[in-house]
């Protein structure tokens, strides 16, 4: 027997209305969702690329997941990339999540996040400000950001080009007293361009949990240091050049580790990021 999803709409006088949404200039009168309405609010936003990388997948997977696992719900937008990545992390961590969506909480949007939006209305939420059946339309989704920032405490943008519409949810928390982090990435990389700017024009750099941690005041994971994986990865593409998943497949390594070893050897200026996505010695 299917399991059943509870199903709600919830006014602006209801006492169950999310009071972060009154920090808006125009909250929605009506708030539409499935699942848990209690965990709407005071959230981590992860957003990014719909194109990620295996970079940008394997942040969102660390930063998301510890969220998740510390009782902190991930809220996004359930595109294709980083924002399906961040609530299947969720979802593994057996933590709260809630989907925002650019048309009805009824509907399956994007197509391939239906997977993650059943389990979601039915151990997290899915929300909307649109009636039930609505479709999405342009101007839906950048609405739709300002309800992502205004449901967390934090906006984290994970992987970004330029243009991104990641610029907007940013803008929207600036506007209403949220912070704004962002995970660096290299300066050759186009899908890191956006993140980069927001950090040269104020967004706090993101490298580990343990500087999320601080701004909600919960307890890191504990870190596992990544000086040895450094040690094999950059002895691995000193004379083979290569992508994270690949060294992650060859070493043997946890992708996440790979990816947080290519990150500090980035930030020593061991490495540098080709254009075509492989990571080697730094070019004369």
């Amino acid at each position: 027997m299917a399991a059943t999803v509870d199903r709600w709409e919830i006014r602006s006088s209801d006492p169950e209305y999310p009071p972060s949404l009154n920090d808006l200039d125009d909250p929605p009168p009506v708030l539409y969702g499935y699942g848990d309405h209690t965990i709407l609010g005071d959230g981590l936003a992860v957003i990014g690329s719909r194109r990620a990388t295996p970079y940008g997948l394997a942040c969102t997977k660390l930063f998301a997941g510890w969220a998740a696992s510390r009782g902190i719900t991930v809220v996004s937008g359930a595109a294709i990339g980083c924002d399906l990545a961040s609530h299947q992390a969720a979802l593994a961590a057996d933590g709260p999540s809630v989907a925002v969506l650019p048309c009805g909480a009824d509907q399956d949007y994007p197509v391939r996040a239906a997977g993650a939006l059943a389990a979601l209305r039915l151990h997290g939420a899915v929300v909307s400000e649109a009636p039930w059946g609505s479709p999405p339309a342009r101007w839906t989704f950048v609405r739709r950001n300002r309800l992502i920032a205004a449901l967390s405490r934090v906006v984290l943008v994970v992987e970004a080009g330029l243009p991104s519409g990641t610029f907007t949810t940013a803008d929207h928390a600036l506007g209403i007293g949220r912070e704004v982090f962002a995970v660096p990435g290299s300066i050759f990389a186009p899908e890191c361009r956006g993140s980069n700017r927001l950090i040269s024009q104020g967004a706090t750099p993101v490298t580990d949990v343990a500087e999320l941690a601080e701004a909600f005041g919960r307890q890191s994971l504990p870190l596992v240091c990544p000086v040895a994986s450094s040690d094999r990865v950059l002895s691995a593409i000193r004379t083979d050049p290569a992508r994270p998943d690949d060294l992650a497949r060859e070493l043997g390594l946890d992708i996440v580790d790979v990816v947080r070893a290519i990150g500090l050897l980035e930030l020593h200026g061991r490495i540098a990021r080709y254009r075509d996505g492989r990571y080697g010695p730094i070019q004369a």
